[in-house]
């Protein structure tokens, strides 16, 4: 079984989905983990409900941190800014769906904490509605 979960972690590192930048957006965040030099960036865009309408991930990595922004980025479409601040990091481990060591991790938990940080810091604020 794992080894399908590396094929399909190699796959979206391969072939990143919602890569890219977005504009306009709502929302953008930028951080990186200066242990190992990930660093990534999203942008995300709300729609009159407050849900994901649109995301986009750039920024450079290992695998895990490449892979792990693509699967997110698939995954909280059309999410609400509730749901996503709900997200942790059993959620970023179950679409890997590998184990991974301490320093993996940081790389995997990278994405999640760069749209967490982005949506907490969107409260109060007016954000782009295309509907």
């Amino acid at each position: 079984m794992d080894d399908l979960y590396r094929e399909v972690i190699l796959d979206h590192y391969k072939n990143p989905r919602h890569h890219g930048t977005l504009d306009p957006h709502d929302f953008s965040y930028e951080d990186e983990n200066p242990l190992c030099g990930d660093k990534l960036r999203i942008d995300v865009r709300l729609d009159g409900a407050r849900r994901v309408a649109a995301v986009a991930f750039s920024g450079r990595g290992c695998a895990i941190s490449q892979a792990a922004a693509s699967m997110l980025s698939e995954a909280i479409v059309g999410k609400s800014l509730d749901e996503i601040k709900r997200l942790g990091r059993d959620d970023i481990l179950d679409l890997l769906g590998i184990e991974l060591g301490p320093v993996r991790l940081k790389c995997a938990l990278l994405s999640l904490k760069v749209l967490k940080a982005g949506a907490y810091g969107l409260e109060g604020q007016q954000y782009h509605d295309e509907d």
